[in-house]
């Protein structure tokens, strides 16, 4: 249904302290009011809490070997106090910029497995959380590479532990990336195997984690991710030869971990699963992407092939169909559908918050979100500029395959 504007949505779109009073906006009363008396006033509405997102995990969460280690660690909250950003704060970029409000998170150690963190720091994150991401060690064990016999046992052991603080908490295991040192180097486990075995073999014992464990949700991934984008000519499949330099690098100057543009799909692998938004609608105007040093073309490809691993797809790039990672819709979002509407579609939503970054975050979100951003707009206090209902509209059509 939509609702006619009025006077108090303006006014506290513009910061007033209560509405004006009815007596002197009569057209605005509901048709279900009794006559002789005005109905209630609204009263301040307070923001929702921000989901909590946790990531476990050593240098391959941390972004270690590049600048995005430390990027962004101002944005989130490193347990151990070490200032670290990489990929929890990448992951809160992109949320940011999608309009989701999320508080994140991480208690990382370089060089450790998860038994580390269950037996060493699990008293550090004893609490409840909203989500909660896994990573295991590069070759599962790090004295017989390969061997997943530990990794199932402290999956179920911190699962277990996350669980008792809230039954409900989404955990996801993280299957990571083939290291080229193990695969190019003879002393590596698997040398003389295609570069893509690696993450191949990474994300079965993944999958046998999640099949054998209550309270694992499902397993980001991150390794097929990176195998999609050298199948795909946007990445080098074997930074020691040279021959297809001019592609992206996705490992680090040691071939071991990621560079800035390895964890950047490593994020947006992240963030697609857990938001269920497709990560192209960042675009290529995304934040990190700029301050990192990525450029917007790197950018985009990156998130087509981040979209392109969650949709399942099976050819190395996916066809054109309209559908995304998050799903496709079937009717039209315009500058006339009420902003509620476009809330419930996540591309959209995503793309929508990328023009008018308050919307969906603000605090009396609750008194107009039945309103349609062309009613909004002249109420809005200048939070919906001159221009913006026209980039919205070809935002909203973008986002919907249109």
């Amino acid at each position: 249904m939509r609702h006619r504007p009025c006077r108090w949505i303006a006014a506290l779109l513009l910061g007033a302290a209560a509405p004006p009073a009815i007596a002197h906006e009569p057209a605005s009363v509901p048709a279900t009011a009794p006559a002789n008396r005005a109905p209630d006033a609204v009263a301040p509405i307070r923001k929702d809490a921000p989901r909590n997102i946790l990531f476990i995990g050593n240098s391959f969460t941390q972004g270690a070997r590049s600048a995005a280690r430390n990027w962004g660690a101002d944005t989130v909250t490193d347990l151990n106090g070490a200032g670290y950003g990489g990929v929890p704060a990448l992951f809160k970029a992109f949320a940011d910029q999608a309009g989701l409000d999320y508080a994140v998170s991480l208690e990382t150690q370089g060089g450790k497995s998860l038994k580390f963190h269950y037996d060493e720091r699990r008293n550090l994150f004893d609490r409840s959380w909203d989500v909660v991401v896994l990573q295991e060690y590069s070759t599962l064990d790090p004295e017989r590479p390969g061997d997943s016999t530990a990794y199932l046992r402290d999956v179920a052991r911190l699962s277990s532990w996350l669980r008792k603080r809230n039954a409900n908490v989404q955990i996801e295991l993280m299957a990571t990336w083939t290291r080229a040192d193990q695969t190019y180097d003879p002393k590596g486990h698997w040398y003389g195997r295609p570069v893509s075995a690696m993450a191949t073999d990474l994300r079965e014992a993944a999958d046998r984690a999640a099949a054998q464990t209550p309270g694992i949700s499902g397993v980001l991934p991150v390794g097929e991710a990176w195998n999609r984008a050298m199948a795909a000519d946007v990445a080098d499949p074997n930074p020691y030869d040279g021959v297809a330099a001019e592609r992206v690098d996705l490992w680090a100057y040691d071939h071991y971990h990621a560079s800035i543009a390895g964890s950047y799909l490593e994020a947006l692998v992240v963030f697609g699963r857990i938001t269920g938004i497709d990560p192209t609608t960042l675009g290529p105007a995304e934040r990190a992407a700029d301050e990192l040093g990525l450029s917007p073309l790197t950018a985009v490809a990156l998130q087509k092939v981040a979209r392109d691993e969650l949709a399942g797809c099976a050819e190395a790039v996916c066809p054109v169909t309209g559908e995304t990672a998050a799903g496709s819709g079937g009717h039209r979002l315009d500058a006339d559908t009420p902003i509620e509407e476009i809330a419930d579609d996540p591309s959209a939503r995503a793309a929508l918050a990328r023009i008018i970054p308050r919307l969906f975050n603000h605090p009396s979100y609750e008194q107009f979100k039945s309103l349609s951003l062309r009613q909004l707009q002249p109420l809005s206090g200048g939070m919906i500029g001159p221009d913006d209902l026209e980039r919205a509209e070809m935002a909203l059509r973008a986002a919907k395959g249109g």
